[in-house]
């Protein structure tokens, strides 16, 4: 069946020729289920997340714009006395996971015949897309909240991408990109659905990494979701070819202080509940509105997992433990180490299983958030 954009929410679907990032609904779109790969499909001489494009929607005819995203390290550590295997995502060109999504975003668009393109971030996701945009030939314009870490900032303004800083909250960010969309095309990590077949293959990496199984647990720190769903995709993908047995259980990690997923989760709801939205130092997951919010409640449940949040004191202890054993990370991701925390103490994880925790950036990009913690002026 050929690949097409799919409203989970009405079920229609639209041509995948034609460039949209979202249903004439105004819903976030998914794709067409795809049938998955099994080992025997992967490009071993590629070095990079290319070497899974037999599981991408578009064929070998699309160009890949490429700089050897993927193959991250998967480092094995005790923390408190329970085993994890960490993934290392800010190995990557720009120092986190979205250059994933990015390389097989702007692969796919530019396949398609867009030359601008238009992205609201705090910060990863811009300097993802400013960094792909350029080595691909494109055109990048970046909305950042004007409190967004001034090293991500400047990473994006030094790819050439145009650079607008907006008042506000993230949210207020989001809301600014949507009114510009009609001018440029707007290729959201959150709304795009080919950013999420390039987090997809933090799925494939993993079951690659771990001899071709999947893990029983992945905690994941998640603001809109795109690396929730895009395990959900890429593990029900394998499973749909034959190549796992079962899916891990996903549990996303939010700040107590910005937690909408965990809220409804735990409500039971599928709709969003009122829950009180402050600052958090875990500023890539500061997302109040999480626009695919049903489809990654659907995600924790379907996989059995569940909805941790963790206080900023907590995210705090957990970035400085992370790093007292070499591990700098920024506080975003330091969430996942909490969190690991209160599910092995709830006995909801256990020590005979195979946890990934998935770090997503580095602490670099955080380097004044991370001497503010420590009483240091820079």
């Amino acid at each position: 069946m050929t690949p097409a954009y799919l409203d989970p929410r009405t079920g229609r679907t639209f041509p995948l020729a034609t460039p949209r990032w979202r249903s004439d609904d105004g819903n976030p779109l998914l794709l067409t289920p795809l049938p998955g790969i099994t080992r025997d499909a992967i490009d071993r001489e590629t070095r990079s997340l290319w070497r899974y494009r037999r599981a991408f929607p578009f064929g070998s005819e699309v160009a890949p714009i490429t700089m050897g995203e993927g193959c991250t390290p998967l480092i094995e550590r005790r923390l408190d006395g329970t085993r994890a295997l960490l993934k290392l995502e800010w190995f990557a060109p720009t120092g986190s996971f979205k250059d994933r999504g990015a390389s097989v975003m702007l692969s796919g668009l530019r396949a398609q015949g867009v030359t601008a393109v238009l992205e609201d971030s705090s910060g990863n996701g811009g300097a993802a897309i400013a960094a792909y945009a350029a080595a691909g030939g494109m055109r990048a314009k970046i909305l950042v909240p004007a409190a967004t870490s001034p090293a991500k900032t400047v990473q994006m303004k030094a790819h050439g991408a145009e650079i607008e800083l907006v008042p506000g909250s993230r949210q207020d960010c989001a809301d600014a990109a949507l009114r510009q969309a009609e001018r440029i095309f707007y290729a959201s990590h959150n709304w795009h659905p080919f950013f999420l077949h390039g987090t997809k293959t933090l799925a494939y990496e993993l079951w690659e990494d771990l001899g071709f199984r999947a893990p029983d647990n992945i905690i994941i720190p998640c603001g809109a979701g795109s690396n929730v769903l895009g395990c959900e995709i890429g593990f029900g993908e394998l499973l749909r070819a034959g190549a796992i047995d079962r899916m891990p259980r996903l549990f996303a990690v939010q700040p107590a202080n910005v937690a909408p997923i965990a809220a409804a989760f735990l409500a039971g709801s599928d709709e969003p509940v009122a829950c009180e939205i402050g600052p958090t130092i875990a500023e890539g997951t500061a997302i109040a509105k999480p626009i695919r919010l049903r489809e990654v409640l659907g995600a924790l449940r379907e996989s059995e997992g569940g909805a941790v949040t963790v206080t900023e004191a907590e995210i705090e202890a957990a970035l400085f433990a992370l790093a007292r054993i070499g591990i700098y990370v920024e506080p975003t991701c330091a969430s996942a180490a909490a969190a690991l925390a209160k599910l092995s103490e709830s006995g909801t994880i256990g020590a005979e299983q195979t946890t990934v925790l998935v770090l997503t950036g580095t602490g670099l990009k955080a380097t004044p958030r991370i001497a503010e913690l420590m009483g240091m002026t820079l």
